[in-house]
């Protein structure tokens, strides 16, 4: 539940983040934009479609009477649109990433360095760097077709199918959905996909913390644009986390301050204020300074 909490915090912070920088909120929202209208445009002919759609693939019901074949046809048509929604909501980050992506790095490093840590940087070109992106979002993609198509088939389960199985998909969505967010920062650490699902498998409760909630708000299309550069935010101040990259800062920054207040401490040591370091004896000091100001004067040998 903790873990839980904690995600939901860093998408939360995130958010918080780019409105008191409004400069990087501004420029977020262009790569989002375009995106919207892609999806906007291709959701609006799968409405248009899925009819036809569902009619070609089930040709054994076109004699059924009414009203079984429209209630048949009309859930599958409502199933196929739910699934092309669910395939948009993952994608939509991935192809949003993948357009912004000289940004929204520019705004993982921003984070970093705004927290007091470092802020590591790939060094690989942008063409290497969107190559690399684009094959590890497919990859992704690949997972979430799989699993939408399991998804899609158990929905037919009466009762299930609309309640449990939803559910699930929306946890499979907010998984997914923070793995291609954490990408943008645990890319230019040089984090393979591999390692980066087993670093997000070992704080399950964490990542759908913070990827359920953005999972409904992207269900409303204006809400995912605004959203978008405090999610890559937030998704860098996870990361920090998940890697214990703020623990290891903390016990630098700890061991500084001991080190600086040991000394302080030590009245024994030189430079302590109540034993400030010797002065250095000026070169010019004659021979004898250290000598009686004025000598006692020399007896007379002949005095009688």
């Amino acid at each position: 539940m903790r873990d839980l909490a904690g995600g939901f915090g860093h998408l939360l912070a995130g958010q918080r983040w780019v409105f008191r920088n409004g400069r990087w909120l501004g420029f977020g929202l262009l790569p989002g934009l375009l995106a919207l209208v892609l999806y906007a445009g291709a959701l609006i002919g799968l409405g248009y479609g899925a009819d036809d759609l569902t009619a070609w693939a089930t040709p054994f019901a076109d004699g059924w009477g009414a009203p079984w074949l429209g209630l048949f046809r009309g859930f599958l048509t409502a199933l196929v649109f739910c699934l092309g929604l669910f395939v948009a909501v993952i994608t939509f980050t991935a192809v949003t990433l993948l357009i912004g992506q000289p940004f929204y790095e520019s705004l993982s490093e921003q984070v970093d360095r705004s927290v007091g840590g470092d802020a590591p940087e790939s060094g690989l070109p942008l063409a290497r760097e969107l190559w690399i992106s684009a094959r590890d979002s497919i990859k992704v993609l690949a997972r979430v077709l799989l699993y939408g198509i399991l998804l899609f088939a158990l929905g037919f389960i009466p009762v299930v199918g609309q309640t449990v199985i939803p559910a699930i998909g929306f946890c499979v969505s907010g998984y997914f959905l923070t793995e291609e967010l954490t990408a943008v920062a645990l890319q230019r650490r040089e984090v393979e996909l591999k390692d980066r699902l087993t670093l997000l498998r070992g704080r399950r409760a964490m990542v759908l913390g913070f990827g359920i909630p953005l999972v409904l708000a992207f269900l409303v299309p204006l809400v995912a644009v605004f959203l978008m550069p405090g999610a890559v935010a937030g998704a860098t101040l996870m990361v920090r986390e998940l890697r214990g990259e703020d623990e290891e800062q903390a016990d630098t920054d700890g061991a500084e301050g001991s080190d600086a207040a040991a000394r302080q401490e030590r009245p024994g040591q030189p430079g302590h204020p109540a034993h400030p370091a010797p002065q250095q004896q000026s070169p010019y000091a004659g021979p004898y300074a250290a000598g009686p100001r004025h000598p006692a004067p020399r007896q007379n040998p002949y005095a009688q």
